[in-house]
């Protein structure tokens, strides 16, 4: 005979299978309506009316947790499509939201996260919502031309189209007609594209602007697309001397891979290197790869000076090369014993143990500043701890360790040397 206590437990059970099992059901019903916003928002750069048809000419965010959080997940919609097309030129937009079923239409007290207010938040207003109007400004497009002043021309052959594709460089600033307007529509993209990004003060006079442009025939009229830019912020410094700061940089990702980093970072640097008020030029905290690029673009300024002469590379660094560095090219100690290493690799025979070994602890000795430092903090411990507290310390420390990493970071190093040199020699 069953007592009314296990009766009991068998109705709670039940009544909590049901539940648990209801709730897993609505969950996983739920989780059908989450959408990864990296894979939903659709970018374009528009030049001609197909393209807004065309999945080639589609392109996606890296990121998008500045907009929609960390997790990169906009909720309530089932095939969600966040469309952003800009006109290629001016940047006028097309913001449209589409999707196939939305969750509070199944679903009572269930809401939909409010994407469209999220966009806004960051799209200027005056964008278009309907495609014949955006179809609209696309034709008027040929008005368009680059802001400021022409700073460099310059081509790259298109193997597609068989022909050089001309670029140029402009510097802008905030006075330019129509410009402020351009730049909340061009900022946009650095939420996508950058991780860190963050939206400059533009009244701020110290800012700089350098934009990269696409000319290209459209009808037998020569337009202009927008490829890229950067902003740089000029400090001061004490008591007569600038110090420019590279604070953004971006190449738009149908552009990527085609050296326009390279071309966009040599001419700021040419730029500033024909004022006498400009200390150096530096960044504002770069990514690994503006690393790279300024490592290629350094080199290949600094290759041609005297003090970088293969004969004076062996005899190691010197505050010539410091010195000649920064007063005809704005490079500054830093970044100038990183080009003298990188140049004193590629003067170096590393099949020779003598100049191999030389040129290793060279580079070593360098790297044994933050070490060298530790043990500057090890000498004052002896001093001021008891041996009990002095041994808890010392057991922390691996010398091995610090060797084995020294060595990676040393291998490491030549290996990215040597990916500059090959670039450079394919220049």
């Amino acid at each position: 005979m069953i007592t009314l206590f296990e009766k009991c437990l068998n109705y709670g059970e039940n009544l909590f299978n049901c539940v648990f099992l209801g709730l897993s059901a609505m969950e996983k019903k739920l989780a059908e309506y989450k959408c990864n916003t990296n894979e939903a928002i659709h970018l374009k750069l528009v030049r001609f009316q197909e393209d807004l048809e065309d999945d080639n000419t589609t392109f996606h965010p890296e990121f998008s947790h500045q907009v929609f959080g960390d997790d990169e997940v906009a909720f309530g919609y089932k095939g969600l499509k966040i469309l952003l097309y800009y006109i290629a030129g001016n940047l006028s937009t097309l913001f449209r939201i589409d999707y196939t079923s939305k969750v509070n239409e199944n679903f009572d007290c269930v809401e939909a996260d409010d994407v469209e207010s999220k966009i806004r938040e960051i799209v200027p207003p005056g964008f278009s919502t309907s495609t014949d109007d955006f179809v609209s400004l696309l034709e008027k497009e040929v008005n368009f031309k680059p802001f400021g002043t022409l700073l460099h021309t310059y081509s790259v052959h298109n193997e597609e189209a068989g022909e050089d594709v001309k670029y140029q460089i402009y510097k802008a600033d905030i006075t330019c007609p129509g410009f402020r307007e351009y730049h909340e529509r061009l900022q946009t993209f650095l939420m996508w594209f950058i991780e860190t990004a963050s939206f400059i003060d533009v009244d701020d006079e110290r800012w700089n602007y350098f934009l990269v442009f696409e000319k290209y025939n459209k009808d037998g009229a020569t337009l202009f697309a927008t490829v890229g830019y950067m902003t740089v912020y000029n400090y001061y410094v004490y008591p007569d001397k600038t110090r420019p700061r590279v604070s953004q940089m971006l190449i738009l990702p149908p552009f990527q891979g085609e050296g326009h980093g390279a071309q966009l970072l040599e001419t700021v640097h040419r730029y500033y290197m024909s004022s006498p008020a400009v200390l150096d030029i530096t960044a504002e905290d770069p990514s690994e790869n503006y690393v790279k690029l300024r490592d290629f673009v350094l080199v290949k300024l600094c290759q041609d000076l005297p003090c970088f002469s293969p004969e004076k590379l062996k005899q190691g660094f010197s505050q010539d090369m410091v010195t000649e560095a920064q007063q005809k090219l704005k490079v500054n100690k830093q970044h100038t014993r990183r080009v003298y290493e990188i140049l004193r690799l590629h003067a170096t025979d590393m099949g020779n143990a003598e100049q191999s070994r030389s040129y290793r602890l060279d580079v070593k000795r360098r790297l044994m500043g933050p070490y060298k430092k530790k043990q500057r903090e090890i000498a004052k411990m002896r001093r001021c701890l008891r041996p009990e507290e002095l041994t808890n310390q010392l057991n922390q420390i691996d010398i091995n360790l610090q060797h084995k990493q020294l060595e990676e970071t040393f291998q490491q190093l030549v290996s990215d040397y040597r990916r500059v040199l090959e670039r450079l020699a394919q220049a």
